[in-house]
């Protein structure tokens, strides 16, 4: 299918009001569409379904599924060049909301020397006019400047529309072998990756990758550490180890999944008591902002043998169940005409509020430059 008619058929789902999900994975050149066939809300009861799920941050509320057996399944490759990206915007931020920021940011800082946590990520929201009827041509700037990231455009007519670009996976598993990383720590790309990083990145880094190795111990046979690197997600850097190993075969995707989510990059350590904190204090509802979205349970075949000609060898190619959710950060959600940019920091005890409310106005700027 040409990238031409994909987008056109993107466009009649969403005038008809009707849920669709479109994506493209980290470097690679195809942008999927999974388009429901009515507008009837389904959640996933226990991750055993296929199709692609989207999750909110509060791991009590229910996760939305678009199934594969109620949807069409769209693709294209997609053109980089058909649309320009390099638009900036200038933007004013209330002096107030930098107080309230900073505020919430010393409040968490003195709970950390008083022992409650170790680590508490805080989150704000910002708002900027935008036309819903430019949704689909963001979401090809998007995919036009985000050539690394998870980048979607989600819509269900009872639930919301949300974008993205996200450069961390929560979970990906091939069979039995799982794929997850740790990902902490922000500086502004200055044409290079070859950067130094503070104490106070490096420590948070390693609070992430102790927690997912240590939550996944009952759950796998065996698990790798990858070396930590230093990695782009469009005008930003970012520290990133991956994990990788085999899952047990008694443990469910979903079992998995409670483990992780929501991990210490989007909420804290210990989880439960940062959560708690994030809830009393940033005074506004994420809701699907640091959930989790992607395919669940998708069947792909991989053949053993690549000459065509040997047609026998061919029949005993394999199936592998594939799932691979990414959380839902770098995203903004379109309502009533207005972008609502959510972005937010790791604070630790080592935290300089003014950095971190910078921190949080550079990640901003990220995506306000598409709008």
């Amino acid at each position: 299918m040409t990238s031409s008619v994909f987008f056109d058929q993107l466009s009649q789902q969403f005038d008809k009001q009707l849920p669709f999900v479109a994506f493209k994975k980290p470097n690679q050149e195809t942008v999927k569409a999974i388009l429901q066939d009515s507008n009837q809300l389904h959640f996933t009861q226990n991750f055993e379904e296929s199709g692609f799920v989207f999750s909110p941050f509060k791991n009590e509320d229910n996760t939305v599924l678009f199934p594969l057996n109620k949807s069409q399944t769209i693709s294209c490759l997609y053109d980089n060049t058909s649309v320009d990206a390099k638009n900036q915007l200038s933007s004013t931020i209330s002096i107030s909301a930098k107080a309230k920021h900073i505020q919430i940011v010393e409040k968490a800082i003195s709970e950390i020397e008083n022992g409650s946590f170790k680590k508490v990520v805080l989150s704000r929201v910002e708002s900027e006019a935008f036309p819903e009827a430019n949704t689909i041509l963001l979401f090809q700037k998007l995919l036009s400047t985000y050539k690394t990231a998870m980048v979607y455009c989600w819509y269900h007519p009872k639930v919301g529309l949300w974008l993205g670009a996200t450069p961390e996976t929560l979970l990906k598993v091939e069979g039995n072998r799982f794929l997850t990383m740790s990902l902490a720590g922000t500086q502004q790309y200055k044409n290079t990756v070859d950067v130094q990083w503070q104490s106070k990145e490096q420590e948070e880094q390693q609070l992430v990758t102790d927690f997912i190795v240590g939550s996944l111990e009952t759950s796998v046979s065996s698990i790798n550490l990858g070396k930590t690197e230093t990695i782009k997600a469009g005008n930003l850097l970012h520290l990133q180890t991956k994990i990788s190993g085999l899952l047990k075969p008694e443990n469910g995707l979903q079992s998995v999944i409670s483990k992780l989510h929501p991990t210490p990059a989007v909420c804290g350590l210990p989880k439960e008591k940062a959560k708690q904190f994030i809830l009393k204090n940033e005074g506004y509802n994420r809701e699907y902002y640091t959930g989790f979205l992607g395919e669940i349970n998708i069947k792909q075949s991989k053949t053993r043998n690549t000459n065509r000609r040997n047609v026998e060898n061919n029949a005993y190619g394999s199936v592998k169940t594939i799932s691979h959710l990414f959380v839902n950060l770098r995203c903004l959600q379109i309502k009533d005409n207005q972008a609502l940019i959510y972005v937010g920091g790791g604070i630790t005890k080592d935290s300089v509020p003014e950095n971190e409310w910078e921190e949080t106005v550079a990640k901003s700027k990220t995506v306000k430059n598409l709008l």
